[in-house]
């Protein structure tokens, strides 16, 4: 049996859907399952024991090849060979579990003799499906939405755990701490960077917080992030009287789940990251303002999210009229009050 998974963004979407994966693997034992995913997200997949072939997609390099005359062709190639490493094989089942027209796309190009997701999703995407569950509840965190693709399938209490494919990368990442935690000190990853505006805390804030981590609780503070996001942990490192470890940059994403593995304690935004220190078995600190956390929150036991509650919030803005206040209304002292280390 040959089945393909449509989940192609985002990082922490791609981390949710992995307990899903692990499911219908152990439904169809004997089955090969295909992934395709865009390349922000591959390297999660990259090596995953249950993925028999990964179909990466590089839309995003091939839509600005083709806005220029002398890359219109390699986008064009490119575009085509997804195409046709896609329709090189027929599949059994083809499940989308992004519910947006660029996946809905993709589950119409398969071959599939079944094509499953949900009705009613965004952009129209349940178009190209030709069997359809129930509309989803958007109030039902994201992970338990994408198990219940499973279970339409034939799960039974599937679990919401699953592998990463991370081993390499904790014995890297233990050799690097290392030399970096002296004995007896607890090792605290902040991530304070966020796609949306209105999901990020002040920075001086952060500073502040990673300060009295060192001087409260004999921390070791490692700050990560993307390599755009050096200036940002650098300017939070500038602010900082006491020493951190700024990381930005410095760390594939499976070195990052890894770390926050091994870690103490993973203090982040609402972020991929946050869904991969939690999937990698992290204790997770998460501050929300506009989001809601039992939507997409870190899932499992353990972990803790830090919100100041206002009546707008969640609103789901990626722009905000007043300021962020629900963010803003965080203070230093109410992150402390949550950190048990």
């Amino acid at each position: 049996m040959r089945i393909l998974i449509v989940k192609l963004s985002a990082i922490g979407d791609v981390v949710q859907a992995l307990p899903a994966l692990e499911a219908i693997k152990r439904i169809f034992p004997q089955s090969d399952i295909d992934w395709a995913v865009e390349a922000a997200a591959s390297d999660i997949l990259e090596g995953h024991p249950l993925i028999h072939t990964l179909l990466v997609s590089r839309r995003k390099e091939w839509m600005r090849m083709l806005r220029r005359p002398s890359t219109i062709l390699r986008g064009l190639k490119g575009i085509f060979g997804f195409i046709g490493e896609l329709r090189s094989s027929r599949y059994d089942i083809a499940v989308d579990l992004q519910g947006l027209v660029k996946s809905g796309i993709v589950i119409g190009l398969a071959r599939a003799k079944r094509k499953i997701g949900f009705a009613g999703t965004r952009e129209l995407s349940h178009l190209f499906l030709n069997e359809r569950l129930p509309a989803y509840d958007i109030e039902k965190h994201a992970l338990e939405r994408y198990l219940d693709v499973a279970r339409y399938l034939g799960a039974v209490d599937p679990s919401p755990v699953c592998t990463l494919p991370i081993g390499r990368e904790l014995t890297i990442m233990q050799e690097r701490l290392r030399g970096l935690a002296a004995e007896g000190r607890k090792v605290v990853v902040i991530n304070p960077v966020a796609r949306w505006k209105t999901k990020l805390w002040q920075e001086e804030k952060f500073a502040q917080l990673a300060d009295r981590l060192v001087l409260e609780r004999n921390a070791v503070v490692v700050l990560t992030g993307s390599p755009s996001d050096r200036a940002v942990t650098g300017r939070i490192r500038a602010m900082m009287r006491q020493q951190a470890t700024d990381w930005a940059g410095e760390t594939t994403l499976r070195e990052l789940a890894a770390l926050a593995a091994l870690a103490d304690l993973f203090i982040t935004t609402d972020t991929g990251p946050m869904h991969l220190a939690a999937a990698a078995g992290g204790r997770v600190l998460a501050l929300f303002g506009p989001t809601a956390p039992w939507r997409t929150g870190p899932y499992g036991p353990g972990h803790v999210v830090v919100r100041a509650g206002i009546s707008c919030s969640p609103c789901f803005r990626r722009e905000c009229d007043d300021g962020v206040r629900c963010m803003g209304a965080i203070s230093v002292k109410d992150v402390m009050a949550q950190v048990n280390l």
